[in-house]
């Protein structure tokens, strides 16, 4: 069974990874092989699709597979024109806010809020979030699910 501490282990860690990405790209390293590293840390495509719905997109927004998530996170694929590199935008935080999570054996859901801090020290991005866990044949906590959206605003 999933442990709540688990979760929230998961998600500082997978924020601690997106800051990363950005500082990897701003001292001209290899962002892309980071973020490939990040995928496949947090997200369980080694074992099938990930439903992956990234936040600012709306023409190829629902992603199943490893190529798209990357895509999103570091821009660069033609297959996807409006992604520009969320995790190379770059961030120097990320702060969750659980408001709830859902354990069911070897799965759980969490969902709330997460904080984008911008590297230059701009405004806190705010994004809401469901994802899903699920462990993997290694027994690693990993991400079957990535919804997140800005939030709505009439």
């Amino acid at each position: 069974m999933i442990a709540e501490q688990s979760i929230q282990d998961a998600q500082k860690a997978w924020g601690e990874g997106i800051v990363k990405i950005g500082k990897v790209f701003l001292e001209k390293g290899d962002y892309r092989a980071a973020a490939e590293q990040h995928i496949h840390q947090f997200y369980n495509y080694q074992e099938g699709i990930v439903l992956f719905k990234p936040t600012l997109v709306s023409e190829r927004q629902f992603r199943t597979d490893f190529e798209g998530a990357l895509s999103y996170f570091v821009g660069g694929n033609s297959d996807y024109p409006e992604d520009h590199g969320f995790a190379i935008k770059p961030w120097s935080d990320v702060r969750w806010e659980n408001i709830g999570s859902k354990i069911v054996g070897d799965m759980a859901v969490a969902m709330g809020n997460y904080f984008f801090t911008t590297a230059e020290g701009g405004d806190v991005v705010k994004v809401e979030y469901s994802f899903a866990y699920t462990f993997n044949a290694d027994g690693q906590l990993k991400i079957a699910l990535h919804d997140s959206h800005l939030p709505y605003s009439p």
